[in-house]
């Protein structure tokens, strides 16, 4: 028989094992929360299944919508839920405790990124199925895809970063009411759902240099089969400046 070892191993799992446990908890907490999947999944499906039956009165098919609710998954998730759930967890303390664990700052950075991106590539996968369901039929190409793959490594990057920036500034409730108007202004003119060509052409400009344009656009682009370059500049652009923007402004202790 084999002696019971009752020893104590006082040192920590391995930093590999101590992220993606993080990630895991924070995915099974944004999953329970209502709010989370009102943004992540309800709004988005609610969208396609009215726009299958009426996008045709607002001047939206099908080839139009579907790639723009993929943006806008990706723009709720990445910024709003993102930006909500860090102002909470650092008003209640969980965040400063959290970074003097073994896990430590970069741990928990990195199981946030790890959160996101996998709640997004599970929404994106199910919006998929369920457009394919209503009769979407994507002409993605093979040289559209790279553009589209890259767009959306940036846009997550960018709306992670610049939720990060809004929830480790401001106070939980403000950032709750702000990142609510912030995601609702990008729906309506953030050309996340409606393509950049209608919006009035005097604004055209404006809109275009937003980030969510250029993820909406690129998306749109890649459905159509036709691989579009510039977002990745802008987003690129918009990267660089969100993260410039959470390193001088993000604070762990609200």
């Amino acid at each position: 028989m084999t002696a019971l070892d009752l020893r104590p191993a006082p040192q920590a799992a391995p930093a590999a094992a101590r992220v993606l446990n993080h990630a895991a908890t924070e995915i099974r907490l944004v999953m329970r929360n209502g709010e989370q999947l009102l943004l992540a999944l309800v709004i988005p499906i609610g969208i396609l299944v009215a726009g299958r039956f009426l996008g045709d009165r607002v001047g939206l098919t099908m080839d139009a919508l579907a790639p723009s609710i993929l943006a806008l998954a990706i723009w709720s998730t990445c910024f709003t839920s993102q930006a909500i759930m860090t102002g909470f967890e650092r008003r209640y303390g969980v965040l400063e405790r959290l970074s003097a664990t073994p896990l430590g700052r970069s741990g928990l950075l990195a199981g946030k990124a790890i959160t996101y991106a996998a709640i997004s590539l599970a929404q994106v996968i199910l919006l998929v199925m369920v457009a394919l369901a209503l009769g979407w039929h994507p002409r993605a190409s093979p040289l559209a895809w790279l553009p589209a793959l890259l767009s959306v490594a940036l846009a997550m990057l960018a709306f992670g970063l610049g939720a990060l920036a809004m929830a480790g500034s401001l106070k939980a409730e403000v950032t709750l009411g702000l990142a609510n108007l912030v995601y609702i202004v990008g729906v309506v003119v953030g050309a996340v759902v409606w393509p950049l060509a209608d919006y009035p052409r005097a604004i055209r400009p404006v809109i275009a240099a937003l980030p969510t344009t250029a993820l909406g656009e690129s998306l749109r682009a890649w459905g159509l089969g036709q691989p579009l370059w510039w977002p990745l500049l802008s987003l690129a652009i918009w990267a660089v400046a969100l993260g410039l923007l959470a390193r001088k402004v993000f604070t762990w202790i609200s």
